[in-house]
């Protein structure tokens, strides 16, 4: 039934079809029946696939990525389709609108997505906000970030204002450096302003009577050197885990007409292309730490998603096989490893 659907929500561009399914997804959810009927089709009680990671209870262990619901206006919606957690943001302390649009772009031959959102989201404030109002009582991480205009001499301050905000309303944290679309934001990926900046964090959440677990979100494109940079700062600084992977600047060996992506100019690469790589530096991070380990990228199916895991993994997100398999995905998903 999704087919259909899908077929005609991309006639509509990409990002005006988000908002779209959205508000029918939530329609649906609004009424008492709606929302029950979903549930008891979409969501699976199995206790085999519940977990603890970072101290914290999932029911299974497929999540849905940051960006998808940024301004956290989706939960008690998505909380209806059967995911173990959801993680909202990437949020700034203040609002900003993002890169000019058309920003989002799909690519079905590659079952892709290329993005160049520039962290468009309504702020601190009015999220917060929603986080206290809403009903469903899934996990949900809160993933921050820096204003555009911020300097990255004073990134540390968006972030702790984001860390401050939101302490009382989500279960996690993690720390977005590693997007693509906010010029000059992958520089905090660098050893010493990211260690500065983690520690800053770190140092006001052990000042609180009982701290959260602070996760960082890495690029796919970092070099081995790198990602050893990774693990001695999550080691030093006594991170949660670590998020693996963002979306990618490369565009290797796509079937998409070469001229056809070019044209669609610079952004963030997510979907199948980018499940080898994210396999590959899950892989090369757990070789290394013990930290938990949260996999994206190219998770579409259980046999994704187990790749993951066997690579290492302790938790699964999804993001754009959502797009591509519709939400039904966390379902099959977890049906796939109970299997297993």
């Amino acid at each position: 039934m999704y087919g259909l659907l899908r077929r005609l929500l991309f006639l509509l561009p990409a990002e005006r079809a988000h908002y779209v399914a959205m508000g029918l997804l939530s329609a649906v959810c609004a009424t008492g029946v709606g929302a029950w009927l979903l549930r008891k089709l979409f969501v699976i009680d199995d206790p085999r696939l519940a977990r603890e990671v970072f101290g914290i209870r999932f029911p299974n262990p497929v999540g849905l990525a940051a960006g998808f619901d940024k301004d956290a206006r989706w939960i008690d919606a998505l909380a209806c389709l059967g995911f173990g957690f959801l993680e909202i943001g990437t949020l700034t302390p203040r609002p900003q609108p993002g890169n000019a649009l058309p920003r989002l772009f799909r690519l079905p031959a590659d079952r892709a997505l290329v993005n160049r959102m520039g962290f468009n989201n309504g702020g601190l404030a009015a999220a917060v906000e929603r986080l206290r109002r809403r009903r469903a009582r899934i996990v949900v991480g809160g993933n921050i970030g820096k204003n555009k205009d911020t300097p990255n001499e004073r990134a540390a301050d968006d972030y702790l204002q984001g860390f401050a905000a939101l302490f009382d309303v989500v279960d996690y944290f993690v720390v977005n450096v590693s997007s693509p679309n906010t010029p000059g934001l992958r520089a905090l990926q660098d050893k010493e302003p990211l260690a500065a900046l983690l520690r800053q964090l770190q140092d006001t959440n052990r000042a609180r009577p009982q701290p959260k677990p602070i996760l960082l979100k890495i690029a796919p494109d970092l070099t081995d050197g790198q990602l050893d940079d990774v693990v001695a700062i999550v080691h030093e600084t006594g991170l949660a885990g670590i998020v693996a992977a963002n979306t990618t600047i490369a565009r290797a060996e796509l079937a998409t007409d070469r001229a056809q992506v070019e044209a669609l100019g610079n952004g963030g690469l997510s979907g199948a292309p980018l499940r080898a790589r994210a396999t590959e530096v899950v892989r090369y991070l757990r070789a290394r730490t013990k930290a938990p380990i949260i996999a994206v990228g190219g998770v579409f199916t259980a046999a994704d998603a187990r790749e993951k895991l066997e690579a290492g993994a302790d938790l699964v997100q999804v993001w754009t096989g959502f797009i591509y398999e519709g939400p039904g995905i966390a379902k099959r998903i977890c049906e796939g490893l109970s299997r297993s």
